[in-house]
């Protein structure tokens, strides 16, 4: 029933308890319930609250949003098959925590396939950005509302400056749970490793992982900086998030609040993607004030160990024709 992951018995009695309570429609209104992994302050809650707000306002206070933030109610890997069995409404999946659920979601996560932040958005607002929608969709039962924007991911460690692969050779470093980042950071030379991301503090602390690679915001409200030193511009990937909606609980909506949830899902990703942006040029600031220190990396370096990344992956994310229609797009 649950594909690449193992609930408890106690969670499975929790999931049937919260479905009785879950997204209703009542004499009080339409209730939908959703559920993130990022803080009050993320740019998930942003998103969330805009697509709320607009729900509230055009239905005069019959439809709203009920928000979990933080993990509260699931892991994100739990949300994502919560959404699919229509215990919750919706949740924003990242393209690492989809991955093994729709393996073809992992052309994202191709170290350097995206080049810059408008070439990002206009490959996930594209074509491309649609078949990978559908194919999402039909896995996990759902309607994909519009692609969110994680930040640009960066590698970060507490023993030295990185400026060139070799300079990782020997230090473990937690990545996020794609194979395709597990294996970019193995031929980076360095020891990857896909912990628990709540774990990854201690595992620092502890000195079990000497680093990880991660946004500047989750570097920030994680308080990462207390453990860690060195920040090198990496920026091997741009983490795409699907914001995806219960396809059950959608069959079940009004016609009416059907258009509207799919027209306030479009504003509600603009929404994130702009407190993204700014939130980003917040942190760093708020890091840099911290002590830590940044450097640039021989980026070409980096592309070149990349390179057997996309011999080996290219079969399971579409094909070489399918990347090639993402990297030939950086010059049109």
């Amino acid at each position: 029933m649950f594909r690449n992951h193992i609930f408890t018995r106690f969670q499975i009695i929790y999931i049937l308890f919260f479905f009785l309570c879950c997204s209703s429609n009542t004499n009080d209104g339409i209730t939908i319930k959703v559920s993130h992994n990022g803080s009050h302050q993320h740019p998930h809650q942003v998103g969330f609250e805009k697509l709320s707000s607009i729900l509230e306002t055009e239905t005069k206070g019959n439809v709203k949003l009920e928000i979990f933030p933080a993990s509260q109610i699931a892991s994100e890997e739990e949300a994502i098959e919560m959404v699919k069995l229509g215990v919750i409404g919706s949740t924003p999946a990242s393209s690492g925590a989809l991955s093994s659920f729709v393996p073809e979601v992992d052309l994202f996560n191709l170290p350097f396939i995206f080049d810059s932040l408008e070439h990002f958005y206009n490959i996930v607002d594209g074509p491309i950005g649609k078949e990978i929608s559908e194919k999402i969709e039909t896995q996990l039962d759902c309607i994909v509302l519009g692609w969110w924007f994680s930040g640009i991911r960066n590698t970060w460690n507490s023993e030295k400056p990185i400026y060139k692969p070799s300079d990782l050779a020997g230090l473990k470093i937690r990545v996020i749970g794609s194979s395709i980042v597990l294996d970019t950071f193995n031929a980076f030379g360095a020891q990857a490793t896909n912990m628990s991301f709540g774990e990854l503090y201690s595992a620092i602390q502890q000195g079990v992982l000497d680093g990880a690679e991660s946004d500047h915001i989750d570097l920030l409200v994680e308080k990462f900086y207390e453990v860690t030193k060195y920040v090198s511009y990496t920026e091997h990937l741009y983490l795409s998030v699907a914001l995806i909606f219960s396809r059950k609980q959608f069959d079940k909506l009004p016609s009416n609040v059907q258009q509207l949830l799919v027209k306030a899902g479009k504003e509600a990703t603009l929404a994130q993607r702009i407190a993204m942006e700014k939130k980003t040029k917040e942190a760093l600031y708020a890091l840099k004030e911290k002590g830590l220190v940044f450097n640039k990396v021989e980026k070409d370096l980096f592309k070149e160990k990349a390179e057997t990344v996309y011999v080996k992956n290219a079969e399971n994310v579409g094909g070489i024709s399918m990347i090639n229609k993402i990297t030939s797009s950086k010059f049109d």
